[in-house]
């Protein structure tokens, strides 16, 4: 996906959340920069068990790491040496660079749609697979894949065959077919649960996430990550931000953004513009080969979004104004932009 920079109360092209950091994170990370002079937990200790209370699982289950993006790397460089990375052609672009930078190679399995084609990825798994990567919902489409559906596949995938289920944008899913990940963590022993604080919580800079790994594959993924990192604040802010007092207030934020997501949907639609169905903070245009044209003008008119050539337009939701902008600059630009 291309990207420009711009001003970032107009930049919808990184899926990051549009209000400000919560207060209570804020002063946890200002206290915090007291210590910048010390190394951080490298077990990151009170996280892990803050986050294995939580989720009900033993803390050596429990891998914390620089979002889901760079825990996603380690895992695919831990499960190694065969050499194939099964994962959907459209997905999170950072897939293809992740099995690169891990010796392997990716076995992009065309979409069914605007989703992933579960069948065709399990028909997909040989004896030289390394893992599966489904990202659900599915960055940059907004598709979700269902409990049954899921199960199915994993009833297809052989049991030394980890599967990661990548679920950066969780929190923003009210369709109640989409299963927990943590639930077929479960119920397979082969399944990984990826999650980040980077999109709902809103601690994007401080680059912190999740993995929730089956016993057996924990000990050498934890090996791949044993560097001083993620920072201390993160850690920190990481930790306030499972108190049920945050909680309440990020569940509430969601809950806006999604209702911002639905409308701004239907506005799109109702200019002509074709939207997929989204369970995400962003919202996939399928231009095909006006992605670019789109992205180009959208940028000349100080809107930034991630244009994947020849493909489509992905656009984070952003404020109530900042889609106010986006709608307008549609509407006098839509016939050039067709």
């Amino acid at each position: 996906m291309t990207a420009v920079e711009t001003d970032e109360s107009t930049d919808l092209s990184m899926n990051e959340t549009p209000f400000p950091p919560l207060p209570t994170l804020r002063r946890v990370v200002e206290q915090g920069a007291a210590r910048l002079n010390r190394y951080p937990d490298r077990t990151a200790a009170a996280l892990t068990a803050g986050l294995a209370g939580r989720l009900g699982v033993g803390p050596e289950a429990i891998l914390v790491g620089p979002g889901s993006a760079g825990l996603c790397q380690h895992l695919v460089q831990a499960f190694g040496p065969r050499p194939h990375v099964v994962h959907a052609a459209l997905s999170f672009e950072g897939y293809p660079l992740i099995i690169g930078n891990a010796g392997a190679q990716g076995v992009p399995v065309p979409m069914d749609g605007y989703r992933h084609d579960l069948a065709a990825m399990a028909a997909a798994v040989t004896g030289t697979t390394r893992c599966v990567l489904i990202c659900n919902p599915n960055n940059p489409t907004g598709a979700v894949l269902h409990r049954a559906e899921l199960s199915a596949f994993l009833d297809r995938v052989p049991a030394d065959v980890p599967v990661v289920i990548d679920e950066a944008y969780r929190e923003f899913v009210t369709d109640p077919d989409v299963p927990n990940a943590l639930d077929l963590y479960h119920a397979y022993p082969n399944v990984v649960v990826l999650r980040t604080f980077s999109k709902a919580y809103g601690l994007a800079a401080l680059r912190i996430g999740y993995a929730v790994v089956p016993p057996a594959l924990a000990g050498p993924v934890r090996m791949a990550g044993a560097v001083f990192f993620p920072g201390a604040l993160g850690q920190a802010a990481a930790l306030r931000a499972l108190e049920p007092d945050v909680t309440a207030e990020l569940e509430r934020r969601c809950a806006t953004l999604v209702a911002s997501r639905d409308r701004l949907a239907a506005e799109l639609r109702g200019l002509g513009l074709t939207v997929a169905p989204s369970q995400t903070n962003f919202l996939w245009l399928p231009l095909g080969e006006r992605a670019t044209p789109f992205a180009e003008s959208a940028r000349a008119a100080g809107i930034l979004v991630a244009a994947l050539d020849g493909r489509g337009v992905r656009i984070t939701v952003g404020s109530d104004e900042t889609n106010d902008r986006l709608c307008a600059f549609l509407r006098s630009h839509l016939t050039s932009l067709t």
